[in-house]
């Protein structure tokens, strides 16, 4: 577990009732997997012997006319790209955050891993159509250099994979790496069963056969690291974690948490998990202390390094627009101004102080005009105008604009 809750330097900015306290306990995010110059380096030395080896398989399949080598050789090609991809984003990984990415490169893994996924995927594809071409209309095939070829290649595939096992297998770039490689290893074993076969028997359609099973095998792997990979680009919560138990127990272990809501839980890349919630708190509740330890158990029990917190003060109401469409809107508050008895057509000043105004032949019955000029005044009889119409009165209204504290009264 994390020792974040020992290391938490919150940082509090309580403004409008945000607490934004960014909790990097332990002196980093400890629980994602790190680019090391270790994991540089395997993946480096892996590529190099893989996109070596798969022209010599390329020539073999070619002279000795097996699918399968040729197969093997296309899935090596995209293991050479994982791996190119996988050191590209070790690389763009340890590039800081700017003003534009804030969450620096970081998703550039996880990007990686989905192109690989994809070429996998592709290859499938192109491997069964071959298969089916070569069941159709079988073509020779010399099992000697076939043999050979595909010896070797096991042997690189082997090399590569456990230099790979002795990186970082928790990492998305690493274990798309290493996926690649195990279907190479399949790949070679098949196409060593295939030659031996084929030198015992004759028998040339096991070729195109085991080539169909590899592809099988391959698409399952090629799968999983599609759904996973899309799943943290789609910003699904991390493999696991269930918010709803994620409130209760935080609830539950909390001291001063009466709630929380709109707990939203994402990854920026495997291992390095974020979140961002609402908290409701009891009334003798101290707010920094109860977010400091609410930091603590993420860090601890949920390995959440980084993490949101937004205090719902009492007497206002929580919103959370995540989810739901954009809708333009007009300004939304009721303002409710109180005219009382102000009529703004005829004006009928009844019971009003209106010193120093001139209101020209307005009625101006019951007034206390102390400093008027009226004018020509003088000749108007106020009992011949007539009875004002009542005029509907609009009630003053208080409208609160959240934790803001904005509550005009209007």
């Amino acid at each position: 577990m994390s020792s974040a809750a020992a290391h938490a330097h919150g940082h509090s900015h309580s403004h409008h009732g945000h607490d934004h306290g960014h909790d990097h306990g332990g002196h980093g995010h400890n629980h994602a997997p790190e680019v090391t110059p270790q994991n540089e380096r395997v993946v480096l030395i892996g590529f190099l012997l893989t996109f070596g080896f798969m022209f010599a398989e390329i020539v073999g399949g070619v002279l000795s006319g097996s699918l399968a080598l040729i197969a093997d050789a296309g899935h090596m090609m995209t293991d050479a790209a994982a791996l190119a991809l996988a050191w590209a984003g070790f690389r763009f990984g340890r590039r800081a955050a700017d003003s534009k990415r804030t969450f620096g490169y970081m998703r550039f893994e996880v990007l990686a891993g989905f192109v690989n996924a994809l070429a996998l995927i592709l290859l499938v594809a192109w491997i069964a159509y071959e298969a089916v071409l070569r069941l159709l209309d079988p073509s020779p095939v010399l099992a000697g250099p076939m043999m050979i070829v595909a010896v070797l290649g096991l042997a690189v595939n082997c090399g590569v994979f456990y230099m790979l096992n002795k990186g970082d297998k928790d990492h998305v770039n690493i274990k798309g790496a290493m996926l690649h490689v195990v279907g190479d290893m399949l790949g070679s074993v098949a196409a060593i069963v295939a030659a031996g076969v084929i030198w015992m028997t004759g028998w040339t359609p096991v070729d195109p056969i085991l080539s169909v099973l590899l592809s099988a095998l391959v698409l399952r792997s090629g799968w999983g690291l599609l759904k996973n990979s899309m799943h943290i680009l789609m910003e699904g919560a991390p493999s696991g974690l269930d918010p709803e138990a994620m409130r209760k127990g935080l609830v539950d272990s909390v001291p001063g948490l009466a709630d929380v809501s709109h707990i939203h839980v994402w990854s920026i890349t495997s291992g390095r998990s974020t979140a961002t919630m609402h908290i409701a708190l009891t009334d003798a509740a101290d707010p920094a202390e109860t977010v400091r330890l609410l930091k603590g158990r993420l860090a601890e029990e949920f390995e959440i390094g980084h993490s949101t917190v937004e205090i719902d003060w009492a007497g206002t109401e929580a919103a959370c627009s995540m989810g739901t469409p954009l809708v333009a809107k007009g300004h939304g508050h009721d303002h409710g101004h109180d005219h009382g008895d102000h009529d703004h057509g005829d004006h009928d000043h009844a019971g009003h102080d209106h010193s120093g105004h001139d209101h020209g032949a307005h009625d101006h019955a019951a007034h206390d005009h102390a400093g008027h000029d009226h004018g020509d005044h003088a000749a108007h009889d106020p009992a011949q105008d007539p009875a004002p119409a009542a005029k509907p009165k609009v009630t003053a209204k208080a409208h609160d604009h959240g934790s803001g504290g904005c509550g005009h009264a209007h």
